[in-house]
């Protein structure tokens, strides 16, 4: 399937040197998409959500502080790149013809240009989300640097390209965002406790916890199968047995299985295991680690505890 957008040529050729020396063979395709998702992410913090949050309203976006205002606007970035990621993936997932016929050596190291384009805007994201978390790091905390490191670092293996058929099966962890983003800005709208907060508490824990913890475990373990296929199952005996040939990235060339006959198939180092499984491991972690907190926060809000009243109606978060 096609890329929507076409990598424009001077900077494929521009930037094929350096994706050569660090073995991300279809980068080139997609740097323009990395780009253009790290300068659109930071337009809507530094100018697009304050200035629509001031017209909308002003009454509590002028009243924050400066703290809370960043941290508005960053989820306000969480809230687009969520939505838009959410749609990308989905669409390429039911359409693209040649992701749905690969085999285990296709979910592996199978490209096809459409999903490298969601995986270029995801790219594009985690670094910006990289540059913020470290930025801000008393804001955001040592988790979100550490998701963003992590994140980062699985989509950028993705360019070898490695496991770029998983990676449009994790983008759906973003499933869930926007109802936590909700569950945000309703505790600075002097909403906590309100009849929506609830209706999207149980939408936010039924999606994490389906998305997230559910969906992400199973993908996470079907990766580690196909991994442990690839490390047991001899070199000759693993390629597949039709490969059309081209180039990485080309959107004119189709591959039956998925795997371009140029990009290192084949290839699997224990590095690239290792950073794969530890970067995708601390992010189901961290998932499951989320969803603790998300449930104590909810039942922090709606439960009432003994000779107490159900906390947070009105009151105004820092």
């Amino acid at each position: 399937m096609r890329d929507p957008i076409p990598a424009p040529a001077l900077l494929v050729k521009l930037t094929t040197p350096l994706a050569e020396k660090l073995s991300l063979s279809t980068l080139p395709y997609h740097t323009h998409e990395i780009a253009l998702g790290f300068l659109w992410y930071h337009f809507i913090l530094y100018v697009l959500s304050p200035a629509v949050s001031r017209a909308i309203c002003p009454q509590f976006y002028n009243a924050f502080n400066k703290r809370t205002r960043l941290n508005w606007d960053i989820h306000c970035v969480s809230m687009v790149q969520a939505l838009f990621i959410n749609a990308a993936a989905l669409y390429v997932i039911f359409t693209d013809r040649e992701r749905k016929e690969m085999d285990w050596t296709g979910r592996l190291w199978g490209y096809t240009p459409a999903s490298g384009m969601v995986q270029g805007f995801a790219a594009g994201y985690f670094l910006w989300d990289l540059q913020i978390s470290t930025q801000y790091l008393s804001v955001a905390g040592v988790s979100s640097l550490v998701h963003a490191i992590g994140a980062l670092a699985v989509t950028c293996i993705g360019f070898r390209p490695f496991g770029n058929y998983y990676g449009l099966s994790f983008v759906l962890y973003e499933l869930s965002t926007p109802f936590l983003n909700v569950h945000w800005f309703c505790d600075k709208l002097n909403l906590t406790g309100s009849r929506i907060q609830l209706y999207n508490g149980i939408a936010l824990l039924v999606t994490f916890f389906g998305c997230r913890i559910v969906w992400g475990t199973y993908q996470s373990i079907l990766i580690y199968s196909d991994i442990y296929t690839a490390l047991t199952t001899s070199p000759a005996s693993s390629f597949p047995s039709t490969v059309f040939e081209g180039k990485c990235g080309g959107n004119s060339t189709s591959f039956a299985t998925g795997v371009p006959t140029d990009c290192g198939f084949g290839d699997l180092p224990l590095w690239l295991v290792s950073i794969y499984l530890v970067g995708n491991t601390a992010l189901s972690l961290l998932n499951f680690f989320w969803f603790s907190q998300m449930v104590k926060a909810v039942r922090k809000r709606f439960v009432k505890p003994a000779g107490g009243q159900v906390g947070g109606q009105g009151k105004k978060a820092q």
